[in-house]
């Protein structure tokens, strides 16, 4: 079981997930999936004359993987009740083919539901690259049940 309501604090220490590395075939899963082809995330000819020099994962692949390490990580599990939404999210730097992400992730608030069965808690999420880069950042609103 995950962590209650009251279990989140927001003096508390970060929380950091294991690595997933992020590989073609995640890309080209997730092109198929979103139908978001674009030659920049499938086409290694055409990425090579951008900007960016080769292909990039999709910024919400990485978003999605990195949901994945925090279900994983535990802390709610079973205790979840509903995602609410982001706030402030930011895309900061690309995430290439290879490149392991990992999750950083404090508790910036919460606030008790006026039912007292539950509150919501929000965390600042950090996607770290490998070399500890912030590649994407912003709020995660989550309303968790408490142990009433």
């Amino acid at each position: 079981m995950g962590w209650f309501f009251e279990d989140f604090d927001p003096q508390g220490e970060p929380v950091l997930t294991p690595e997933r590395t992020i590989s073609e075939a995640d890309v080209m899963a997730f092109a198929e999936l979103s139908e978001d082809n674009n030659p920049l995330h499938t086409d290694a000819e055409y990425a090579a004359r951008t900007p960016m020099g080769q292909r990039v994962a999709h910024g919400l692949l990485v978003l999605s993987a990195a949901t994945g390490l925090s279900a994983q990580a535990g802390q709610m599990q079973g205790t979840a009740l509903a995602f609410l939404g982001m706030e402030e999210w930011k895309f900061l730097a690309p995430v290439f083919f290879g490149d392991r992400i990992r999750l950083r992730w404090r508790v910036a608030d919460k606030r008790l539901a006026s039912s007292g069965k539950a509150g919501v808690v929000r965390r600042h999420m950090e996607i770290l690259n490998q070399r500890d880069e912030v590649v994407q950042s912003g709020l995660f609103a989550t309303l968790v049940r408490t142990r009433a």
